[in-house]
């Protein structure tokens, strides 16, 4: 038996290659590999007869733009309603130049009009090749079809396991459904299974009967918002669908078996798994099992672990091994968010631990049955290998694979007595496709097994040689540009994460109600008046009580800022940064508690509070990063003349702060004027002091001097408006309503008695921000990219869609997806780990947006109007449809979950439409139409444009945010040219001449 001990020294000394296995698994691999002929094509009627399906697929294999491209249009085939639209993606996708495929234009008639008889024919072809290529793969498109194909299969004695095809479940409604149609095919399949005959090899094994019936579930689709985060609801949503699914297969004698999908979802579904099959009442089914995926670098502890708890369970359940399905999204997600890769990087290493993995399955065949899914001759013989060897018991062992894919290696396995089960998927088209993409990836991945075993050049011994294992161990490779990269945001899928943040909240939730005075000069003043800061999610609850600075106090900032300037003008740009690169750090220290400072005072659910969090880092260190970049002096020298050009900073920056983002931009805006050699004076919202104060506290604590930042909080009617008009300020930095900042910009520009300058003002005003979804969208995508980007911290976001613009032909559709998907959605205090949707900053906040509701009622159809708490100042997300491009809501900021969808009548509409408001901040396109693609890219009037993704969550240096029109004033906050912004340029000449004679050096160069 494989222990942990044992299992650790299989990783040492070459282990494959010293296994008591080796020499068996490749005189199997051998034997099976000369049955079926090692160099057969996997594409071998292509010798017999040509066909569409097969030409693309031969060629996708030697063209890498086409296998693109072409996936990419089979992609979106099925969105697209008409021969005239399919012709318009062929062309759009395959007639670029970079294809080049001798042949393949004229073959497809990429040439001709798209309404041409001969279009509308290479068009058809294309839609009826595809159909011909997914029917490889996918055994039918109803159960009628499917049984027929199962039928099949078991002639040529194969059993099965059927999964219903569908990749996203995004509401209940969707999740209730998913769970329905299961019971109705195992109702089915069962009665069915009732007139076949008995076939040993499949149907018994060691004198018992085997379920014939078996059907693969994803448990993530029983409830739409399985989250890590909240592992207890999750698990109470999820496990009741499994137990009612479970009782029925037993009635009817079906087994079930659960599949695996993202990793982020891995550790939990393993979780309840063990907890529901744990119960008395299923603790000794037989007839279930589970899958672990060979790619995960911790599927070797998952695997032990599962051994041990069989072990406690006392009956033996089935896991199925694969090597998993997503790899490139895994691999990619890790880039994107800084974190550890959980697969291997190499399909080598990826086969390596496979075949580790395999030996402690079959090592421990008493505790888990092996069912060992893989299309590598090696890997398969592998298994065998050891199951010979062992003299495994025929129900403790089965092999499989997917439907359409290594028949050519299981039928010689099945010859030589072995039961063989078929992965069966079945269902329509449309939620079939990215199935299909993952099955072509597969097949035409240079690292595909199937792929190699059709090389004529690639010799046997190197096809079945023992694999390698990578020494990487998959730490985080962050992105970097330019030596910056972004801090990542926690994952919470982490336990550790988990109750970090837990605690954190618990932490500041007992040390509410404290006092924060204003910071002047390094010292804490007393003031005079105070605020409550209230909890917006308990809006009796006080979080903090703020010290409101006064006219006075404000004068005495603007001293000791005018006082610290000349001493922090000359410091160096590097020992600014190094400052805040401190700060940045303890905030990396401090992340889970400022974390939860946000959650408590301005509403915010966790996950993004951290990423919050996350932003101020970057922002700390990105300004730090680029103020060295500009402090480095640009020369022009000619004979006789030195030019150099180079920036100083300006004086006093007043920084005025929103609530929404009360950390990264009160620090953003803060650490760029910091950076550049500025002092600041910080007046955060009244709402959201409390988090100013925190972020006085980081600064103060990474060795800012005196005076160089000071924290003011005040009424922005008094204090605010004080120092916007006091003539020493030399820059304005806001994020606010457009009200105000139109009323900074008005004010800053009067010349003030005494003022020297004028006033530079940098603002950021919100928007009235459109999705385009057009017809060739992904529905699963969008409707989930805008329920994301409309709701997500109830709407009071200043990048939030508060428009879906539709085009007509999938408007319906869209409409009763959004609908479901975002009534799935949980409205609650935003401590609680399910919330979705927290509250809204204030009464008046919530008064107002009550109000926009109301005229959503008077002029257009309120199609979802959630309840909401009555406990905090809470609004319930709203879809109002069929809205006037023109209307109120169509036009005006609303800063709330309140989403107004538009029916477009076309794309071209729909681009007038978005264009069509006074904002021009953020904006969003679902499309996999290149053409519209390309042209969002050019007309599209929005600063930051995101296609095929929500609208949220710029990061700095990737995403530099900020808008025109009326949407704001100033460069991108976390671009390469904000801190332009806070600087005064400075070209210097000198005359180097003396007397007619000047340094040779340049001449003599010239």
């Amino acid at each position: 038996m494989v222990t942990q001990a044992n299992a650790n020294n299989l990783t040492k000394n070459n282990p494959l290659e010293a296994s008591p296995y080796e020499a068996k698994t490749r005189e199997l691999a051998q034997i099976i590999l000369h049955k079926v002929g090692k160099g057969a094509s996997l594409w071998s009627s292509l010798k017999e007869k040509v066909r569409l399906d097969d030409k693309l697929m031969a060629w996708a294999m030697g063209n890498e733009e086409l296998r693109v491209q072409l996936f990419r249009l089979i992609d979106c085939l099925p969105a697209l309603g008409s021969t005239t639209e399919i012709t318009h993606h062929m062309q759009e996708y395959l007639a670029r130049d970079e294809v080049e495929v001798p042949g393949l234009k004229s073959m497809l008639n990429l040439g001709a009009s798209p309404n041409s008889p001969t279009a509308t024919l290479a068009a058809t072809a294309l839609k009826t090749s595809v159909e011909t290529l997914a029917r490889r793969y996918i055994c039918g498109a109803n159960l009628k079809e499917a049984l027929k194909s199962i039928e099949k299969l078991r002639r040529d004695r194969y059993c099965f396991t059927m999964d219903l095809l569908g990749e996203a479940v995004i509401s209940e409604k969707e999740a209730q459904s998913y769970l329905d149609k299961y019971l109705q095919i195992m109702q089915d399949l069962t009665e069915s299974a009732k007139s076949w005959h008995t076939i040993d090899q499949i149907d018994r094994a060691d004198g018992e009967n085997l379920p014939r019936v078996q059907v693969s579930v994803k448990l993530s689709a029983f409830y739409s918002q399985f989250d890590p985060l909240d592992p207890v609801t999750t698990t109470e949503k999820v496990s009741e669908p499994a137990r009612i699914l479970l009782r029925r297969a037993q009635e009817l004698g079906c087994a079930v078996h659960f599949d695996m999908e993202q990793y982020e979802y891995k550790t939990l579904t393993l979780a309840i798994l063990k907890q529901v099959l744990s119960e008395l009442e299923f603790k000794e089914r037989r007839d279930v099992g589970v899958t672990i995926q060979g790619y995960l670098r911790d599927s070797e502890a998952d695997l032990l672990d599962l051994v041990e708890w069989a072990k406690e369970r006392g009956t033996p359940l089935t896991v199925r091994l694969v090597k998993g399905a997503y790899w490139d999204q895994e691999t990619i997600l890790a880039y994107q968010q800084g974190w550890d890769r959980p697969v291997y990087d190499q399909k080598s290493s990826t086969d390596a631990n496979y075949e580790r993995l395999i030996q402690i399955l079959l090592e421990n065949h008493q505790y888990l049955y092996a069912a060992i899914g893989s299309h590598n001759v090696r890997s398969l013989a592998k298994a065998i290998a050891i199951a010979q060897t062992l003299q495994i018991p025929p129900r403790n062992f089965e092999l499989q694979a997917l439907y359409g894919m290594g028949d050519k290696f299981t039928k010689p396995i099945v010859e030589m007595g072995y039961r063989v089960r078929i992965y069966c998927p079945f269902g329509d088209l449309i939620p079939g496709m990215s199935y299909l993409i993952r099955r072509l990836l597969e097949n035409t991945a240079n690292s595909s097994f199937l792929r190699l075993s059709t090389s004529e050049s690639l010799p046997e011994a190197e096809l079945i040689a023992t694999p390698t294992m990578e020494t990487s161990q998959g730490e985080a490779k962050s992105i970097e540009f330019d030596g910056f990269a972004n801090a990542p945001d926690l994952d919470y899928a982490e336990l550790a994460n988990r109750e970090n943040a837990a605690r954190a909240i618990d932490q500041v939730g007992n040390n509410l109600g404290q006092t924060y005075q204003p910071i002047i000069n390094g010292n804490t003043v007393t003031a005079e008046n105070f605020v409550d800061s209230l909890n917006p999610s308990k809006s009796e609850q006080v979080v903090g009580k703020i010290g409101l600075a006064s006219i006075e106090q404000a004068d005495q900032a603007i001293a000791a800022a005018k006082q610290a300037f000349p001493a922090w003008k000359k410091m160096s740009a590097t020992d600014r940064g190094e400052i805040l690169r401190r700060a940045a750090d303890l905030m990396e220290q401090q992340r889970a508690e400022l974390s939860a400072w946000i959650v408590w005072e301005v509403g915010k659910p966790v996950r993004e509070a951290d990423a919050e969090v996350s932003e101020a880092i970057d922002f700390c260190r990105y300004y730090a990063k680029e103020m060295e970049r500009l402090a480095q002096p640009q020369y022009r020298h000619v004979p006789g003349e030195d030019n150099t050009y180079i920036y100083q900073p300006r004086g006093i920056a007043l920084v005025i702060s929103p609530w929404n983002f009360p950390l990264a931009i009160a620090m953003g805006m803060s650490v760029a004027a910091i950076a550049a050699g500025n002092t600041v004076i910080l007046k955060p919202a009244e709402q959201a002091s409390v988090i100013g104060a925190k972020i006085a506290e980081v600064l103060i604590a990474a060795g800012l001097p005196a005076g160089v930042f000071n924290y003011l909080p005040g009424k922005g009617s008094q204090v605010g408006a004080h120092l916007v008009k006091h003539p020493d300020v030399h820059l304005i930095a806001f994020t606010g309503s457009q009200e105000v900042g139109c009323n900074i910009y008005a004010e800053a520009a009067i010349l003030r008695t005494g003022q020297k300058h004028l006033k530079r003002v940098i603002a950021e005003m919100g928007g009235k921000n459109g999705m385009i979804i057009d017809e060739s969208s992904d529905l699963d995508q969008a409707v989930v990219g805008v329920v994301k980007s409309a709701f997500g911290y109830a709407g009071q976001k200043c990048s939030a869609c508060s428009r879906a613009i539709v085009v007509a032909s999938i408007y319906d559709p869209f409409i009763a997806r959004l609908v479901e998907a975002t009534r799935s959605l949980v409205v609650g205090d935003a401590t609680a780990p399910d919330t979705k949707v927290g509250p809204v900053i204030d009464g008046s906040a919530q008064a107002k947006i009550r109000s926009y509701i109301a005229k959503g009622h008077e002029t257009g159809k309120v199609a979802l109007e959630m309840p909401a708490p009555e406990h905090g100042f809470y609004v319930g997300p709203t879809i109002v449809t069929d809205v006037a491009p023109d209307g109120v809501l169509a036009q005006e900021e609303i800063f709330g979950p309140v989403l107004a969808v538009i029916k477009a009548e076309n794309f071209d509409q729909a681009l007038a439409i978005a264009n069509n408001t006074p904002y021009a901040l953020t904006g969003g396109l679902y499309s996999r139409t290149p053409s519209h693609i390309k042209r969002a890219y050019q007309e599209f009037e929005v600063g930051n444009l995101y296609i095929n993704r929500s609208i949220t969550g710029a990061l700095v240096d990737r995403h530099p945010f900020g808008g025109f029109k009326l949407s704001g004033v100033g460069s991108k906050a976390g671009g390469p040219d904000y801190l332009l912004q806070f600087l005064e340029p400075r070209a210097i000449t000198e005359n180097t001449q003396r007397q007619g004679f000047a340094p040779l050096d340049l001449i003599e160069a010239d």
